[in-house]
């Protein structure tokens, strides 16, 4: 395969080209209605949003240059089968999940997971069963799951139907994912892999192994999140002996639009394009510069960078902790002051996603330094802050199943009073759109001082104004 090729790319251009007249959707007509203050920003890439014309193909149904497209990241990732997204990873998390589980069947899933892997067990109307990660006391978030924690949910669970993992972390955090597929194979049960952080991992030898590598039987990659895609651009890898292909094709054709977005799909043509060549010479040059850019933030008195364990994890992200009395929200509102936006920020660290830069490319890192140097001059040593613990069961399920949910009546109370009581609703602090608490279970009191803490550092809940008053959702007469 030509991996240089960018057929769906080239035939967008093509067709552009030949100034063609539209009777047809979409209704800005090729870029001739756009107008207005937006017209210079739109006017190029309207004449790329094409819809399913003669030669550009159809998504739902590929038989030209779409398949060909697809066919080439397959064929970069080593699968059987690869898929575009165009409803981010979002869609191909959902899909996963409901061609692996039906109704009332059980499977694993990581607990830290993202909020559409929960979504998608909920319209399965599977039962999960939560797999507590570790949790990193220095950095003060939580990471994989441990081995050992799967093989004692199999020994408990062995008819679950999956295991649903995120790898790397929202950190770039990894752990013993080949292992553990190996072992969740050895039973008999598919490993899905939720990589939205880990598009780019193939593409050098010094990065952790990406799931698909490892021989997960569908892995999700975000292309948009660390590729030069553009945003809701996403993959989804098949390689299973497991779950049905078809199964997989089918759910998409649900999930995704039936209006594809075109540009998106070239994005996504391109940006494997642009992995398929990030060369050995790339990945020295990218990881020169990263390591300038981790040893001058070492050097900023107030901050310290955070090492990964075993220096094995994502270089694409850097995290750095306060070491004064500025918390993590703190430091990137000064940053944001300058101009610089990070990707999340948390009550202690700051989150860089950095660019995956080939060889002849560079990036204003400095402007980083110079911030941080001049707002940090006035804010001396902090004590130790000590950091609330991740602390869940390694294996549990829920309390109150969802079929059972709806026959129960939800009242509001304090969250001094819910400890014990069933939750009746997803806490979410956001960024990273982790549930803290998943409807059906039980208030435990170390998840009451989470969310008392994550309050008073600034956090945000998704759909949580009650949280934030101090009150949660709980089923009542439980």
């Amino acid at each position: 395969m030509n991996q240089d090729n960018t057929p769906l790319w080239n035939q967008l251009q093509k067709h552009a080209s030949h100034q063609p007249l539209s009777f047809h959707v979409p209704g800005h007509k090729n870029g001739y209605l756009a107008g207005g203050e937006g017209a210079d920003y739109f006017k190029h890439i309207l004449k790329l949003d094409a819809t399913e014309l003669s030669g550009l193909d159809d998504l739902h149904s590929p038989e030209g240059v779409i398949l060909e497209a697809q066919e080439l990241l397959a064929g970069l990732h080593g699968v059987s089968k690869s898929f575009f997204l165009v409803n981010g990873s979002t869609a191909g998390n959902l899909a996963m999940v409901l061609s692996a589980a039906e109704e009332k069947e059980t499977v694993l899933v990581q607990r830290n997971c993202h909020k559409s892997i929960l979504n998608g067990i909920t319209l399965a109307k599977a039962k999960p069963v939560f797999l507590a990660p570790e949790f990193n006391e220095e950095w003060g978030v939580a990471g994989g799951v441990a081995l050992e924690t799967v093989k004692e949910a199999i020994r408990q669970f062995p008819d679950a139907k999956a295991i649903i993992l995120t790898y790397p972390n929202y950190y770039g955090m990894v752990y013993d994912l080949e292992n553990i597929i190996q072992c969740a194979h050895d039973h008999g049960i598919p490993v899905l892999v939720d990589e939205a952080h880990g598009a780019h991992l193939i593409g050098g030898s010094q990065f952790p192994a990406s799931a698909v590598q490892l021989q997960a039987d569908l892995t999700v990659q975000s292309a948009h999140k660390t590729l030069p895609a553009m945003t809701m651009g996403a993959y989804l890898h098949f390689n299973s002996r497991f779950i049905k292909e078809e199964k997989v094709s089918n759910y998409l054709g649900i999930l995704q639009s039936s209006s594809p977005s075109y540009p998106i799909m070239a994005s996504l043509d391109l940006a494997r394009a642009y992995l398929a060549s990030f060369s050995k010479k790339d990945e020295e040059a990218l990881l020169e510069k990263i390591g300038h850019f981790r040893k001058n933030l070492n050097g900023v008195k107030g901050i310290k960078v955070l090492p990964f364990q075993h220096q094995n994890g994502d270089p694409l992200k850097v995290t750095i902790q306060s070491e004064t009395s500025l918390s993590g929200f703190d430091l990137q509102t000064l940053l944001e002051k300058h101009g610089i936006f990070t990707e999340m920020a948390d009550p202690y660290n700051v989150l860089f996603v950095l660019p995956l830069l080939k060889n002849d490319m560079d990036y204003p890192f400095d402007r980083v330094i110079e911030c941080l140097k001049e707002e940090l001059k006035s804010f001396g040593p902090a004590d130790r802050q000590e950091k609330i613990n991740f602390s869940k069961k390694p294996v549990s399920g829920l309390a109150l199943e969802q079929q059972e949910q709806s026959q129960h009546t939800i009242k509001t109370v304090a969250l001094e009073e819910a400890a014990g009581k069933i939750c009746a609703q997803q806490v979410i602090p956001y960024p990273p759109g982790i549930p803290l608490l998943y409807p059906g279970e039980i208030i435990e009191g170390e998840d009451i001082a989470n969310i008392r803490f994550q309050i008073q550092a600034g956090a945000r809940f998704q759909n949580g104004d009650n949280i934030k008053k101090g009150s949660i959702n709980v089923y009542q007469d439980l």
